[in-house]
C-alpha cells in the first residue's frame, strides 16, 4: 500500500515523511488561503527535494482548473502526480491526460458529504476522461474540503470502492489509532493506499517523523 503526508512547506518536512516511511508528499498550489499553499517556485524546489529521497514522488495538490497550467508545472522534474481536489470536471482530467508528461499520474478526489458522493454521477466520466485514481475524501457539513480531520464511514467507502473501477486511495481523519475501522476498506481489491494530514502534524503544526512513522506502521500492519 501506499502512504501519502499531505501538505509539506519545507525541505525538513519532505525528507522526515520519506525516512518515516512515506511514498507520496503532497504539496499545495492553487489553493487560495490554504495554509501549506506554495509558490511555483518553491512548488518546483520541494518536487526536486522529494525525488532527491530516492523514495519520495511528489504529489501536486490543487483546486485550479486550468489544465495547460497545471501540466507546465510537472514538466522539468515537477511533481509526478497531479491531485485534483476540488470540483473539476471531466473534461479538465481529458484536457490533462493529453498534456502531461508519460508516467504523470492523475489522481480526482471524490468528496462525500452525509454519506453520499458529490460527484457520484461523474465517475464513469472521469474514468473515461483518464483518471488513474481517485481518492476519498470527507466534505463538512458546512461544505468544506480539503485536510478536514473528518472521518468516512466505511460503508459508505466500501460502496463507493464497488462503484469505481480505478484504484483509491483512502483519506478523511486518519490517525494510527484506527486503522482497524477501515478492515474491509483496506483488503478491497481497488485499495491503494492512504493520504494522512492532520495526525502526521507535530505540536508546531508540521509534518513530524515520528508521527508519520506511527501512521505509516500501523496502516501497513497486516
Amino acid at each position: 500500500m501506499l502512504v501519502k503526508f499531505c501538505g509539506a512547506t519545507t525541505a525538513a518536512e519532505v525528507r522526515g515523511v520519506a525516512d518515516a516511511g512515506a511514498d507520496l508528499v503532497g504539496l499545495w498550489h492553487g489553493v487560495p488561503g490554504g495554509r501549506a499553499e506554495l509558490s511555483v517556485r518553491r512548488l518546483a524546489g520541494l518536487a526536486a527535494e522529494a525525488r532527491a529521497t530516492g523514495r519520495l514522488d511528489a504529489v501536486l495538490v490543487t483546486f485550479g482548473s486550468d489544465a495547460e497550467a497545471l501540466a507546465r508545472l510537472t514538466a522539468g522534474g515537477g511533481p509526478s502526480w497531479i491531485q485534483l481536489h476540488g470540483y473539476q470536471p471531466p473534461a479538465t482530467v481529458r484536457a490533462l491526460r493529453t498534456l502531461v508528461p508519460d508516467g504523470v499520474r492523475i489522481v480526482k478526489v471524490l468528496h462525500v458529504q452525509g454519506g453520499s458522493c458529490v460527484e457520484a454521477g461523474l465517475i464513469g466520466a472521469y474514468e473515461r476522461a483518464g483518471t488513474d485514481c481517485f481518492l476519498l475524501d470527507a466534505v463538512t457539513a458546512e461544505g468544506r474540503i480539503g485536510s478536514t480531520a473528518e472521518s468516512l464511514d466505511e460503508a459508505t467507502v466500501t460502496a463507493l470502492a464497488d462503484r469505481i473501477t480505478r484504484p483509491f486511495l483512502l483519506a478523511g481523519g486518519l490517525s494510527a489509532d484506527n486503522r482497524d475501522r477501515f478492515a474491509d476498506a483496506v483488503t478491497h481489491p481497488r485499495f491503494l493506499g492512504i493520504d494522512v494530514d492532520s495526525a502526521a502534524r507535530g505540536a508546531d503544526g508540521l509534518l513530524a517523523p515520528a508521527n508519520a512513522a506511527a501512521v505509516a506502521g500501523a496502516w501497513r500492519t497486516s
